[in-house]
C-alpha cells in the first residue's frame, strides 16, 4: 500500500509540475486586448496552415489546461483521485478468498486436525499470516475452557477482522463524498472571481474578464464528478466483498474447527 501511494504521489507531483508550465486556456476567449489587425497580404492557403497547427497544439494541451484551471482545489481532487486508485488496487489484491482463507493451508490443519496433532495444527495457526490463520489461532488458543469458549473467540476473532476491513473500505466512501464537495467549492470561488470581476469593471466586464471565473466553476465540478462517481461504485462493490469473504472465511474455519468441536463434545466441555 506504501509503494503504491508513493508511486501515485510521484505521478501526482508529475502532473502538477508540468501543468504549470501550460499555459491556461480560456477556450478560445482572448484575455488581453486584439492587437489592430493588418491588411491581409498573403493568399488564403498560407493562412490555413498555422491555424491547422495552433488547432492541434490546442487540443493536444487541453488536458492539462483542465489541470491548471482547477486551481489548487482541482490539484486536492486530483491528490484524491490518486488516494482512491492506491485503495482500490490494494482491494483488488487483498481482499480475497485465496488471501483470506487458503485451501492449502485450511485442508493441512484439516488434517492435522483428524490425525489428533492439536499442538503442531496450533503452532502452525500462529505462523500463518492469513485471516483464517490468525482466527483459528485465537479459537484454539481456548482449547481447554471447551467449545463454547473456542466458537466465541473465533467469532470474535473473525468480526475484529470485519471491522477494520469495513473501515478501511469507507476510505473510498470519504473520498466519494468529499470530492463533489470540492467541486461545488470550486464552482462558489469561481463563481466569485466572475463577479469580482463584474464588481471591478462597475457592470461593464468583458466576456474575457469572466471567462476565467466562469471556467474554474466549470473545471472543478467535473472534476469532482469524476472522482466521486468511480469511488462510490468501488465502494459498494468492495463493501459486498468484504461481506463475501469474510462469510466464506468464517464457513471454512468453522469446518476445519468440526474435530475440535467433536472431540471436546464426547468430553462434555
Amino acid at each position: 500500500m506504501k509503494r503504491i501511494l508513493l508511486a501515485l504521489l510521484c505521478s501526482f507531483v508529475t502532473i502538477v509540475a508540468v501543468a504549470q508550465e501550460q499555459p491556461l486556456d480560456l477556450g478560445g476567449i482572448p484575455t488581453t486586448p486584439a492587437a489592430p489587425t493588418a491588411p491581409a497580404v498573403a493568399s488564403a492557403p498560407s493562412v490555413a496552415a498555422p491555424e491547422s497547427v495552433a488547432k492541434k497544439e490546442k487540443s493536444s494541451s487541453s488536458f492539462f489546461d483542465l489541470v491548471v484551471a482547477g486551481g489548487w482545489i482541482g490539484y486536492i481532487i486530483i491528490l484524491l483521485s490518486l488516494v482512491a486508485v492506491a485503495l482500490m488496487i490494494e482491494f483488488a489484491l487483498t481482499i480475497r478468498e485465496s488471501v483470506f482463507a487458503p485451501k492449502q493451508f485450511a485442508e493441512k490443519v484439516l488434517q492435522q486436525l483428524l490425525q489428533g496433532q492439536f499442538v503442531p495444527s496450533l503452532q502452525l495457526c500462529k505462523s500463518e499470516p492469513s485471516v483464517l490463520g490468525q482466527v483459528l489461532h485465537a479459537g484454539m488458543s481456548e482449547y481447554e475452557l471447551g467449545w463454547n469458549a473456542v466458537e466465541t473467540k473465533t467469532e470474535e476473532a473473525i468480526a475484529g477482522h470485519a471491522a477494520r476491513l469495513y473501515r478501511k473500505v469507507e476510505y473510498l466512501n470519504v473520498i466519494g463524498n468529499i470530492a463533489p464537495m470540492l467541486g461545488l467549492l470550486g464552482t462558489v470561488v469561481g463563481m466569485v472571481y466572475a463577479f469580482q470581476e463584474l464588481a471591478d469593471s462597475d457592470g461593464y466586464a468583458r466576456a474575457a474578464d469572466l471567462a476565467k471565473g466562469i471556467y474554474l466553476a466549470l473545471v472543478t465540478t467535473v472534476q469532482g464528478l469524476i472522482v466521486a462517481i468511480p469511488a462510490l461504485a468501488a465502494y459498494s462493490y468492495f463493501n459486498n466483498r468484504v461481506a463475501k469473504t469474510i462469510a466464506e472465511t468464517t464457513f471454512v474455519a468453522e469446518q476445519v474447527l468440526q474435530p475440535i468441536k467433536r472431540g471436546l463434545m464426547k468430553k462434555g466441555k
